[in-house]
């Protein structure tokens, strides 16, 4: 049964830059977090629970006058199913279009239109909503979240749905679909991954299971996990935590605790053998990819993995941006990353061919570079730089409010704690070279997917062409089809 309630009329906000902070409210859920002087990074934050089940966390910083407010809901394209896939970024959009009290065009009106900004975004595992906002509009800007929380499916009839259905489809068509290399990684999960992982699909969906999608489908899609039950909220930045404790029970309080959620069983890829593939694209240059199944952030290796990337090609001296870009100049660019996903990873690396070389010897090239690494391990400097710039890059994200926001959400989602990115900060500096060296040889083995993107016709020029199985995309927008050799 649709949940309704009177709602409180919007909030009255005058635009000031200043706000006097007072002492935060006692509360009997709220558990604060002590500062301890050695830590080398400090976020003072606090959180608690509604009894609804929303996770808050309040995290003043009055450095300037502004604020951001994230709520961050656990679900992403992996908690769709088979034939039912781009529901969770199909929402991404419809939550812009306005809900029970919040007109279409609003939003932005009391974000943008203050001098703020607002926005999303999806991935595998998450869904984020955000707002950057002075610190007079926090208030407004926890009115809103809250609307489209328990108010959305209000405004969602079939017209508007099917306006948002269109442009995530066209989406995907500017997005994958036609642009150039566009549809590597989606190839490369549906190769790494059984087609029933969830994992396996991309995350803005299949053509022919967004068509099909009715305005029914979305809304049980949204009356599962979009709720308080299911989502942390954060505010960080120029804001008085005890007037926040007072808005976050009257726009979040009332709302309804959602269904119990079943979260998807996955298991990591498992692959044992090396499989080739080409894809032909509408691209000039031709264009390598390896991918190694590995482990997610849950697990310790994720560092070392992290490490490994940025010694492979996270400079010029990088071993492979040495060897393919500078010593050999076979390579006009090299990219080496960890992908984390919440439940697994995938370590990939991308290689764009100079003229006269193909990708049979880069792919060569690269494996006798890994080979090496593999039986030397990283020297002491090279686990110095690596280390330093992961670092430089961790701190770096805590320059916003934003940043922040989304560190503590992530943290609490995943982990269970707002407070994990100082087991995430200590592990990552803890990285040694025997940790590297391992695992190298551990994941990045013969159990890989090696895909090669080529012109049009011209399936010759992928690495080890006699080997490699050609991959063809579906004529009904459904999954690819990968042809045995």
């Amino acid at each position: 049964m649709r949940f309704s309630r009177p709602r409180a009329a919007a909030p009255f906000f005058v635009l000031a830059f200043s706000a006097a902070p007072a002492a935060p409210i006692a509360s009997a859920h709220a558990q604060r977090q002590p500062v301890r002087a050695n830590e080398a990074i400090r976020l003072a934050y606090e959180t608690y629970r509604l009894p609804n089940g929303l996770v808050v966390i309040l995290a003043p910083d009055h450095t300037t006058p502004t604020a951001s407010v994230v709520l961050h809901y656990h679900v992403g394209s992996k908690n769709e199913l088979t034939g039912r896939t781009g529901f969770a970024h199909m929402f991404e959009h419809v939550m812009f279009t306005g809900s029970a009290h919040v007109a279409y065009g609003m939003h932005d009106r009391l974000t943008e239109g203050v001098g703020g900004s607002n926005n999303g975004f999806t991935t595998n595992d998450e869904t984020v909503y955000y707002e950057n906002v002075p610190s007079s509009y926090v208030e407004s800007a926890l009115w809103l979240e809250s609307d489209r929380m328990g108010f959305l499916l209000e405004k969602l009839d079939s017209a508007k749905f099917a306006a948002q259905r269109d442009i995530v489809q066209n989406e995907r068509r500017q997005s994958y679909d036609n642009r150039p290399y566009g549809r590597a990684p989606e190839i490369l999960t549906a190769a790494l991954y059984p087609s029933a992982n969830p994992y396996s699909w991309p995350t803005v969906g299949y053509m022919a299971d967004l068509q099909q999608a009715t305005v029914e489908d979305v809304k049980d899609f949204f009356r599962r996990y979009y709720a308080p039950s299911n989502a942390t909220l954060a505010i960080v930045g120029d804001f008085n935590p005890a007037e926040a404790k007072q808005w976050i029970a009257k726009y979040f309080g009332d709302l309804p605790r959602g269904r119990t959620i079943t979260r998807p069983n996955v298991k990591p890829a498992a692959i044992t053998r090396e499989k080739h593939l080409v894809f032909e694209d509408r691209v000039q240059v031709p264009r390598l990819y390896i991918s190694w199944p590995t482990v997610g952030p849950k697990a310790d290796d994720t560092y070392a993995l992290n490490a490994l990337a940025s010694i492979l090609t996270g400079s010029r001296t990088a071993r492979v941006s040495k060897g393919l870009v500078y010593d050999r100049q076979s390579a006009a660019q090299v990219t080496a990353t960890q992908n984390d996903r919440e439940d697994v990873g995938e370590f990939g690396i991308t290689i764009v061919p100079r003229p006269g070389h193909t990708l049979t010897e880069l792919e060569a090239t690269t494996d006798s570079i890994i080979e090496r690494f593999k039986h030397e391990g990283p020297t002491a400097d090279e686990l110095q730089r690596a280390l330093a710039g992961i670092e430089f890059g961790f701190v770096s994200n805590l320059e916003s409010n934003l940043g922040k926001a989304l560190l503590l959400t992530s943290a609490a989602t995943y982990f269970g704690d707002p407070g994990h990115y100082r087991t995430e900060y200590a592990r990552m500096r803890s990285v040694t070279a025997a940790d590297v060296k391992r695992v190298a040889n551990t994941y990045l083995g013969l159990g890989r997917v090696v895909l090669s993107v080529v012109p049009m016709g011209k399936t010759d020029l992928a690495a080890k062409p006699d080997i490699s199985v050609k991959v063809t995309p579906s004529t009904t927008g459904g999954p690819y089809t990968m042809e045995s050799k």
